[in-house]
């Protein structure tokens, strides 16, 4: 576990200058940390400070000077300066576990994670938390922070006994804390992701197990009982299980279920659903539900919730119908998993021209073939993954090699027919062409816009 007071010196190093490093770095500094911030590329610090250095383009020996190290989720944990960081038996931590420590009492924290569909549930549960402290007429307060783009370090010193800490955690999160306890924590689902980065799927696993180790029976659990590796984890969980199912097999008793019109509980309720495409998201809507109510809050809540919830950009996102074609961004599918799930969104009416590929993640695109053909009219390949695309699925659907997003929607646009579907779900990381998937996005909103 991490304690600040365990460090005198306070000697700090924090590897990676994105969002979450330079956050935990401020955090440190204003608890009178000597911070350095070590960045292979190049980082703009967006506060200064006299307690922050930054050095760029390289990890020097001035790294391992420090009492510990704060690890930015997205460094590979075989990494030369980890490696030697361990050698040197200086302390690795996790910005999640860093900023967690400085946390006031009596804070309830919400945690959410799985391998798809974690920012739309955390979104949706803290506006249903939101409901219920404006129905409660509470001062308290909801902060959604962590993998949902906004740091936990920024939200910890803005929260106060009774106030929600809703976090969307990832598996490099947890993989890097050694001790996390959220009161309510939700597992959506895991499938295949990030193998590489994990080195297989069974670290991968054990990564996502984290997200309950440190709970007690005091706290709760919610569970994809539709889920066979969310159900095998159960077994080991120490806090109160609740599942919820979307789909007729399960592993574990479901408290909700969904009959094909409304989410039936088994403490009563009957709720409808946000309206968003898939099945998919009627399972975020089960497992946000189940994780309010745990926290107080009431169906009418939940159901207000729902009612005021809309698609989130990024995901299966609706951005235009241009000459009676429909274009759909889903540039958050960053795994074959997401993509496949985007696809079943939709009829199999084969009228969707998929733009597929980017930065490969080690899984074959040939379990994608059973949805194509049932799905797709043709596939729009782009990015570093084109040639290992066209060599596991050439020959059993038809390719159109594009190269780039706008090559792309040009070619879609071209010969794409009135009631058929643009689908940019690349089921890939964004890496080898944008900054992040939302970049990616926004540039495909900008070129449908230019069509329209």
């Amino acid at each position: 576990m991490f304690r600040l007071a365990d460090f005198p010196t306070k000697k700090v190093t924090v590897l990676g200058g994105g969002k979450s490093g330079q956050a935990v770095a401020q955090l440190l500094a204003a608890h009178r940390c000597e911070v350095l911030i070590s960045d292979e590329g190049t980082v703009q610090l967006q506060t200064p400070s006299a307690h922050i250095t930054v050095e760029t383009g390289g990890h020097t020996d001035n790294v391992f000077l420090a009492d510990f190290i704060v690890k930015s989720p997205g460094i590979f944990p075989g990494s030369a300066v980890l490696l030697k960081a361990h050698e040197l038996n200086i302390p690795v931590f996790s910005e999640l576990e860093v900023a967690l420590s400085f946390l006031p009492d009596g804070v309830n924290i919400l945690a959410v994670s799985g391998t798809n569909g974690k920012t739309t549930t955390t979104a949706l549960l803290g506006k249903i938390l939101e409901k219920k402290f404006l129905r409660e007429n509470a001062v308290g307060k909801v902060c959604v922070c962590g993998n949902i783009g906004t740091p936990i370090s920024t939200c910890v010193d803005k929260v106060s006994k009774g106030d929600a800490l809703v976090i969307e955690v990832s598996s490099y999160q947890l993989e890097d804390s050694t001790y996390f306890h959220p009161h309510i924590a939700g597992l959506l689902n895991i499938t295949p992701d990030h193998l590489d980065h994990h080195n297989g799927m069974k670290n991968y696993m054990a990564a996502k197990a984290r997200l309950f180790k440190d709970q007690t029976a005091q706290d709760f659990a919610v569970l994809n009982a539709s889920d066979a590796v969310c159900a095998q984890l159960a077994e080991h969980i120490k806090s109160d299980v609740w599942a919820f199912s979307a789909q007729p097999k399960h592993w574990l008793k479901s408290d909700v279920f969904y009959d094909g019109d409304e989410l039936i509980f088994s403490e009563g309720p009957h709720l409808r659903p946000p309206k968003l495409r898939g099945i998919h998201n009627i399972e975020n809507a089960m497992a946000a539900a189940l994780m309010a109510l745990r926290a107080g809050a009431t169906a009418d809540d939940v159901q207000a919730a729902f009612a005021d919830f809309h698609a989130m950009a990024h995901r299966i996102e609706p951005v235009a119908t241009v000459r009676g074609v429909s274009y759909i961004n889903d540039s958050k599918a960053t795994n074959l998993d997401s993509t496949i799930t985007a696809l079943k969104s939709f009829e199999k009416n084969k009228t969707i021209w998929l733009i597929l590929g980017g930065r490969d993640k080690g899984a074959s695109y040939e379990v994608l073939l059973p949805y194509l053909k049932d799905h797709c009219k043709c596939i729009l390949s782009i990015g570093e993954c084109m040639d290992k695309i066209e060599k596991e699925l050439h020959g059993d659907f038809p390719i159109v090699r594009c190269g780039t997003l706008e090559k792309a929607v040009a070619y879609g646009a071209q010969h794409a027919q009135p009631g058929e579907v643009v689908l940019l779900s690349p089921a890939c990381a964004s890496f080898d062409q944008f900054k992040s998937f939302e970049h990616r996005g926004d540039v495909f909103k900008e070129l449908v816009r230019r069509l329209v």
